[in-house]
């Protein structure tokens, strides 16, 4: 069994200390997830789990291209507006989500990170405004949200995810399969029938809610069809979507140092 990447939670003041100075300072991978319904068989914190697969997987494709990464605790709390309504759905506003990660971001940079990568897998669209105004205004390549919202990265995901039919369809429950199958209620997975809601189309036409889109059972896609295999390939396609953004924000850093020496 692969052993489980450096969470900064479990090291002591000393270990970290050895590592923010050393010659390379390190990044560190926050996770930012929610509490809300997944379907009949998934667990309520599905999002946040999905995350910390992916930035277990990115450390180590970081650490292969020489860059140093670290994972942080996980921020498990979301805007889950459209799951209200069901049991489980616990939502907090977009002030106190945007407010709570620029602290947490502004911490780790005091602390001596070089840089903060938000791993977002919770797709709800004022959630995720609420993650990406969390780094605005900070220095140029500070931090950075890896989330496959981002059409960059969308494109490159399974076919039900590009559909929008994906909550706790095939695509987060393939994940799930991969990273902690435990969670999964399989009987339950295999019973479902496949539904072609599409979140996406649903936002676009004005819906605000799972149950307002027809989504009678916080499920929409092919959870049947799940498999761990293809948990395993979204979870690499994610974490190489979090080493793009992580490399992309470090070059920023290093261009916006050469321009402040500049005379």
């Amino acid at each position: 069994m692969r052993a489980r990447r450096p969470h900064i939670a479990e090291l002591t003041t000393q270990t970290l200390q050895s590592l923010l100075t050393g010659p390379t300072p390190p990044v560190v991978l926050v996770p930012v997830g929610s509490v809300e319904p997944h379907g009949p068989h998934l667990p309520l914190g599905t999002d946040t789990m999905i995350g910390d697969a992916v930035a277990d997987r990115a450390v180590s494709l970081l650490e292969a291209r020489g860059t140093v990464a670290l994972i942080g605790p996980s921020v498990p709390y979301g805007v889950t507006r459209f799951a209200e309504g069901f049991a489980g759905a616990v939502t907090v506003t977009e002030e106190a989500l945007r407010a709570f990660l620029r602290a947490v971001i502004e911490g780790y940079l005091k602390a001596g990170f070089c840089h903060v990568c938000l791993v977002s897998n919770h797709l709800e669209p004022a959630h995720d405004a609420a993650v990406r105004a969390s780094i605005e205004g900070l220095p140029a390549g500070s931090a950075s949200v890896a989330s496959p919202l981002s059409r960059r990265w969308a494109r490159t995901l399974s076919a039900e995810f590009k559909s929008g039919a994906c909550h706790a369809g095939r695509y987060e429950t393939s994940i799930l399969l991969a990273a902690a199958p435990d969670t999964v209620d399989e009987a339950r997975m295999a019973e479902l029938p496949a539904l072609g809601i599409s979140l996406s189309d649903g936002i676009r036409q004005g819906k605000t809610s799972f149950l307002a889109m027809g989504i009678t059972d916080a499920y929409t896609g092919a959870p049947a069809e799940a498999t761990a295999e293809e948990g395993r390939d979204s979870i690499e396609r994610l974490a190489t979507m979090v080493v793009g953004e992580v490399e992309d924000g470090l070059a920023a850093k290093a261009l916006g140092g050469e321009a402040s020496r500049s005379p």
